[in-house]
Order: structure tokens, then C-alpha cells, then sequence
């Protein structure tokens, strides 16, 4: 269970709103999403989720900058939708779990599992625009010929009808392919040295929003334990900062790639993000 939620499974297999504590259910939803199918170097974001609730369980409930409670803020683990091996599959189930926590006016927060997992959250949400700090820009049609791969997400992401622009934050590679489609109108990219001075403007306004994280945006000096890690990235510092901009405007939220292979550096993290995540929702700042 994420630490401070309230815990309604811990396993199925199976647009902004205010924070209010009276309200009957909760404020926000988190869901694990293990798929570990793609995965073309270190494999291991099986284990994610896991990890991720593991390591977030020494963080204070307090946070100083907002004065606020995680646990007062109506945050419920509903545990982990169990993945299997079929991605296009699984892809659906996903959506429609994380469509009923939209539905109920709860924003969904989504803890990876690979990368492919942030085109159920998109397809759920319906956003306008989608916030993604990422190293890569997995803009391929198709990686080794499979379109659901998490070298893939960005174009399918793309593809979702009501998904007008991608901004992608901390992206340091790509192939020629992609760079070319990056190029695009509906593609924003703002490379790590870019990205602390780097202002939305006004982008997000009168816009829905979902915000993904790969942790593999981070140096890999702050995140080693991730699938395909990338030198010269992104300062923790300025994640969070990514984070607690875009959360106030975002309808839904998904950390990912974090696997099993470092000493919890990524999953303590990913664990954070989600946390500044909630209180920077809840306080709308």
C-alpha cells in the first residue's frame, strides 16, 4: 500500500476537481501497472510498483511547503492490476480500470511498470495536452516491429483522438526517425539543459493535462535503476519542480520505468514525485 493512502485491494485482476475531505470516495486513486513486456535492455519494471510503495514508506506524512497531510488528503491504493503478456490486451483492461477512477472524479495516479502503461492512463483521461519528462522521445511507428513498444508510447499517445500537443522534457535522444517527427506542430521538445529555465506560458490554460514521468528523465547518477539509462539528464530538483508547476492543471498522473536494479534510488524517486504530485494538486500550487 502507498504509504499515508487508505487501502481498498491490494490486487485486481480484473478532469481537475478540488480537494475535499468530506467528499464520499477519494481525491486520488493509486494504481500499479507491472507490465514489464518490451523492455529492451534491463528488464524489471515488473517489480516497480512494488518498489516504488517499498521506498516511500520512510517519507513524512507532513509536507512543510504546503502545511498539509498526505494522509488527509483521500488518497486510496487500490494495489496492482495484474499484467500478462499480452500488451494490446492488458492496454485495454488498464484503461478501463483507470476510466472508472476518472468517472468517479478521482484523479488517477499510476505507478509503472514500463513506459507502454502511459497510453492507458492518456486514453483514460482524454487530455488535451500530455507533460512527459523523458530521456527518450519513443516517437518510433514501431520498434523492432511492435507498435505497442515502450520505444513506441509517444506516437500512440499521439494518436489518441483528443491529444492536441506533447511536451517532452529532458529528452536527449531519439533516432533520425523520430527526430523527424518531433519536428512536428504537435511535438515540443526541451533538452536537460533547457529545462529548469524553460516556461509553459501560457499552454496549459483552459487545457486538460496528464503528466508522465519516466524516470529514466533523471541522471542516471539519481536513478540508475531503470531500464535504458541515459547520461546527462535531469536534476531531481528539476522534476520536482515539473511536477509542482504541472500537477494544479493535470487530471491524471503516471511514474514509470522503475525497475529492480539499483539499491531503491529510482523507486525513492518515483515515490517522491508522486507525493509532490498529490500535495501540489491538492494545494493548487
Amino acid at each position: 500500500m502507498f504509504p499515508g493512502a487508505s487501502d481498498e485491494r491490494e490486487e485486481t485482476d480484473t478532469a481537475d476537481q478540488a480537494v475535499d475531505p468530506d467528499r464520499d470516495g477519494p481525491n486520488f486513486v493509486v494504481v500499479g501497472a507491472p507490465l514489464d513486456v518490451s523492455t529492451t535492455f534491463q528488464p524489471g519494471t515488473r517489480f516497480g510498483p512494488r518498489r516504488i510503495r517499498t521506498f516511500a514508506e520512510p517519507f513524512d506524512d507532513y509536507d512543510h511547503r504546503t502545511d498539509r497531510h498526505f494522509s488527509d488528503l483521500a488518497v486510496e491504493d487500490r494495489g496492482d492490476v495484474r499484467a500478462w503478456d499480452d500488451a494490446a490486451e492488458y492496454l485495454e483492461y488498464l484503461t478501463g480500470t483507470l476510466r472508472d477512477v476518472v468517472w468517479d472524479d478521482a484523479i488517477p495516479l499510476m505507478l509503472g511498470g514500463e513506459h507502454t502503461v502511459s497510453l492507458a492512463g492518456v486514453r483514460a483521461v482524454e487530455p488535451e495536452v500530455v507533460v512527459c519528462l523523458d530521456a527518450h522521445l519513443d516517437l518510433y511507428d514501431a520498434y523492432a516491429g511492435n507498435e505497442l513498444s515502450h520505444a513506441a508510447v509517444t506516437r500512440r499517445i499521439l494518436e489518441v483522438d483528443a491529444v492536441e500537443e506533447v511536451v517532452l522534457l529532458g529528452v536527449r535522444t531519439g533516432s533520425e526517425a523520430e527526430w523527424d517527427r518531433a519536428s512536428e506542430d504537435d511535438v515540443t521538445v526541451v533538452p536537460p539543459e533547457d529545462v529548469a529555465g524553460w516556461s509553459f506560458g501560457d499552454r496549459l490554460e483552459d487545457r486538460t493535462v496528464y503528466l508522465s514521468v519516466d524516470i529514466d528523465a533523471a541522471d542516471p547518477a539519481y536513478a540508475p535503476g531503470t531500464g535504458t539509462t541515459e547520461p546527462f539528464g535531469l536534476e531531481s530538483r528539476d522534476m520536482r519542480d515539473i511536477v509542482r508547476e504541472v500537477a494544479p492543471r493535470s487530471s491524471g498522473f503516471d511514474v514509470v520505468e522503475v525497475n529492480d536494479r539499483d539499491d531503491g534510488q529510482a523507486a525513492s524517486l518515483a515515490g517522491k514525485l508522486v507525493r509532490e504530485f498529490v500535495f501540489s494538486h491538492a494545494d493548487g500550487t
